[in-house]
């Protein structure tokens, strides 16, 4: 199947020209599709377009892999001298010094498999690995809607479940699962998901209702400067944002589905800098 680049940029993503940038390539891998681009991580901007391919059928692991491995080769052209540096690949797992604790919409042999070493040997590069929501959140945090906040930022992003990532003064807590968060007796992804609500054929104010009721046990858990809101809902924001009443300040991402791909490349240059330090 041919490589589907995207006609245009997210908001906040713009391509980048310059040739003196630090340019990484970033990979998402999601239940549907890889995504990849080339970024320059001194500013978030693009380097490239983004490309995609359909994550393989049943998640396994070679099969998404070599997936993986076509996208790179497919982007190095656009970017010279990232052939030879370490690639961030995001991936819809926990993550726990570069192995996968779990699998959402993924083949169970990624279960217990260290992610960092099979993919550096597979793609003969070095290889950061990050949880997905954790690479869309900090991407947002330090170039999106939070860039300009200090203390601590929450992204959620509103999907098919929950992903959560929680930014304290720019520094990432990992595998911050507030998605399973147990909200009068169900887990909160299943009753305030973007896909509960088409499921579900929820209106806005009911959906805001639901929202609010999580949010609010959320924000007196941790006590965010700012919550930050992704995911593909984001843009319909002016419709539930409104009708929350929380202390803390409830914002759009800027990012859009663009951030996990930035995110990513921001880990590509923290393995760069290990590899580095190591030798």
């Amino acid at each position: 199947m041919p490589i589907t680049a995207t006609s245009h940029p997210a908001p906040g993503a713009a391509v980048e020209s310059s040739t003196t940038a630090d340019f990484r390539i970033g990979i998402d891998v999601g239940g549907t599709w890889i995504k990849g681009a080339v970024v320059n991580v001194a500013n978030g901007r693009m380097g490239s377009g983004v490309r995609r391919l359909p994550t393989p059928s049943g998640g396994r692991v070679h099969d998404v892999a070599d997936t993986v491995a076509r996208l790179i080769a497919d982007l190095e052209p656009e970017s010279p001298g990232t052939g030879t540096r370490a690639v961030g690949v995001a991936v819809p797992s926990i993550v726990h010094r570069g192995v996968a604790r779990s699998a959402a919409n993924m083949d169970s042999s990624w279960v217990g498999l260290d992610v960092q070493s099979y993919l550096e040997s597979h793609l003969g590069r070095p290889v950061g690995v990050v949880n997905d929501a954790d690479a869309a959140g900090e991407a947002e945090a330090r170039y999106g809607a939070g860039a300009a906040t200090q203390g601590v930022v929450l992204v959620l992003t509103l999907g098919t479940g929950i992903g959560s990532a929680l930014i304290v003064d720019g520094r990432l807590v990992p595998n911050f699962e507030l998605g399973h968060l147990e909200i009068g007796g169900f887990k909160a992804e299943s009753r305030a998901s973007a896909v509960v609500r088409e499921n579900e054929g929820l209106d806005w104010v009911e959906y805001a209702g639901r929202l609010q009721r999580y949010l609010a046990h959320v924000e007196f858990l941790f006590s965010p400067d700012l919550i930050i809101i992704g995911g593909g809902i984001s843009a319909c924001s002016h419709e539930y944002l409104p009708r929350l009443s929380l202390r803390t300040p409830v914002i759009p991402a800027r990012l859009e589905n663009s951030a996990g791909v930035v995110g990513a490349a921001l880990q590509a240059t923290a393995a760069g800098n290990e590899i580095i330090q190591n030798t």
